[in-house]
């Protein structure tokens, strides 16, 4: 049993920035039970976690083989992975339920809704949500719904939203229940932030979330398994985990930092203090899924060019140039003015950040790569805007004889004996709780989605070089800032190489609250 005080708890979340420490009710933390074994599900249920890596986010396909029908539980926008499902398993999906008014991805419920022909959207009207097209079946807390054998009972869980529900499953006729789908109320070692509603509203949220915790599961065993809606990685709460074994309610009540304060203002404190930058994109996810998302009727398509005719669009004003090569190939030739962000589901989330979604998109794929994969990894964020793409890859543009553009890497033992120094610029566009961490030596700190707007704060006549976790980040800041007229390098491999050469770092000696994106050497 370990015990802190008030300061050490605070202090503690505001270092990590990521929710991890131990955050007590100033008594004990235990480690979580070693006795909250799993619940098993039915024989004859299909239950299915479908990943959006890009957003570490979950959802669940849940069905009834002696039924012939399921359910999908906050599905994300290409809703072509349910349907294989539904077809794998022969199962007719009744039933698309939402536990909320997603902020971080644009949700499927529509699309699915339409695409399956029969489906209906279950949503919670608690907190009057507002919604802007039609739900099938408005839920409040205690209703049930049921899909063949299926119950699902809703459980108000408010404090991420006002009208957050969670859903109990069992078995028609009684017995235990066997799943709890959490969304984003309850992760695996933290839970949902509150301030994502303005200002304004964050308190009353913060206030509504720690009732939640205190009470909202009081009467439900501790071996039921939890199913949320994110995992590592996601925004969506601070220091969110992997789950070590089965994830149940029981291990998150000894080991979730959070479940284990039973007082109100340090929780809100220490909460707050945790959460990181809330993405610039969110507010817009949110507008679209309270009115209710375009339905696309499948992967959005895109008109292929050969370079002559890609070349004159991209001319054109208003059009962005995304580029979706991997780093080393955007470095050694890319078309000038190009945007970097990879070819990895992860490209949701920086698309998210950093593209403009009223300005149409001109994209190029890697030589190995599909257009499919990206069009979707963008409509996950509602940057369905893709109007044109290259014909073939980057190949076809400079055996065009086309002017195309390239730069310098540096590895990290370039950057181990140059920096520090005055001839150059190093930029760290991580996390504002990676630099606080540990950041390499003669470092100046930007948060990548910022330096749009900061760049006027760097030295144009010097080299920038640029690093990030691993380098991906890091050729996103690049593809800007050469697009701006500086010149920009990355560093490949970036901390993660810095860290296995062993090379010196530092930390700051009082580290800043993880959203404050401002951080000094």
């Amino acid at each position: 049993m370990t015990t802190f005080n008030r300061r050490e708890v605070l202090q503690h979340a505001g270092a990590l920035g990521l929710g991890t420490a131990l955050l007590t009710n100033l008594g004990t933390v235990a480690r979580a039970g070693e006795n909250s074994s799993a619940t098993e599900l039915p024989p004859h249920i299909v239950l299915e976690t479908i990943k959006a890596g890009g957003l570490s986010h979950y959802s669940y396909f849940l069905g009834d083989k002696n039924a012939g029908v399921a359910v999908v539980i906050d599905p994300r926008r290409d809703v072509q992975v349910y349907l294989d499902l539904a077809e794998k398993h022969g199962l007719t999906i009744t039933h698309v339920m939402e536990t909320h008014v997603h902020a971080d991805f644009v949700s499927g419920s529509r699309e699915l809704a339409d695409r399956s022909g029969s489906a209906q959207i279950v949503a919670s009207i608690e907190g009057d949500p507002g919604y802007g097209f039609k739900v099938d079946r408005p839920i409040r807390d205690g209703d049930e719904v049921t899909v063949g054998s299926i119950k699902l009972r809703g459980i108000h869980t408010p404090g991420h939203t006002p009208e957050h529900m969670s859903y109990l499953a069992s078995s028609k006729g009684g017995g235990q229940a066997w799943a709890l789908f959490t969304g984003d109320f309850l992760f695996i070692g933290s839970v949902g932030r509150p301030d994502l509603m303005g200002v304004k509203n964050t308190d009353s949220l913060a206030k509504s979330l720690y009732q939640s915790v205190q009470n909202a599961f009081t009467e439900l065993p501790d071996q039921l398994t939890i199913y949320p809606a994110h995992g590592p990685g996601s925004p969506c709460g601070a220091g969110i985990k992997a789950p070590e074994g089965d994830p149940t309610l029981g291990k998150e009540r000894q080991g979730n930092p959070y479940w284990r304060m039973n007082n109100q203002e340090i929780f809100i404190e220490a909460l707050l203090s945790a959460q990181p930058p809330v993405p610039y994109y969110w507010p817009r996810m949110k507008k679209i899924n309270a009115a209710g998302p375009e339905i696309l009727g499948g992967t959005p398509q895109v008109q292929r060019l050969k370079p002559d005719a890609f070349d004159k669009v991209i001319q054109s004003s208003g059009m962005q140039l995304l580029d979706t090569r991997l780093m080393q190939a955007f470095a050694g030739g890319h078309i000038r003015g190009a945007m970097n962000i990879g070819y990895n589901e992860v490209l949701s989330k920086w698309g998210g950040w950093m593209l403009d979604p009223d300005r149409p998109i001109a994209i190029i794929k890697p030589a190995e790569g599909n257009f499919e994969d990206p069009l979707d990894w963008l409509s996950r964020v509602g940057l369905t805007n893709v109007k044109v793409a290259l014909d073939g890859d980057m190949k076809a543009w400079i055996n065009s004889g086309r002017k195309f553009d390239s730069f310098q890497t540096m590895s990290v033992h370039d950057v181990n004996q140059r920096f520090p120094t005055d001839q150059m610029t190093l930029l760290d566009v991580r996390q504002p709780s990676e630099w606080d961490m540990g950041h390499m030596p003669g470092a100046q700190y930007m948060f990548l989605p910022e330096i749009p707007k900061r760049m006027r704060e760097l030295d144009k006549n010097k080299p920038v070089v640029v690093y990030c976790g691993n380098g991906y980040r890091a050729s996103v800041a690049v593809s800007v800032l050469r697009a701006s007229g500086f010149d920009a390098r990355t560093v490949p491999g970036s901390w993660d190489a810095w860290t296995a050469a062993g090379y010196e770092s530092l930390k700051p000696n009082k580290p800043g609250k993880a959203s404050d994106t401002t951080r000094t050497a």
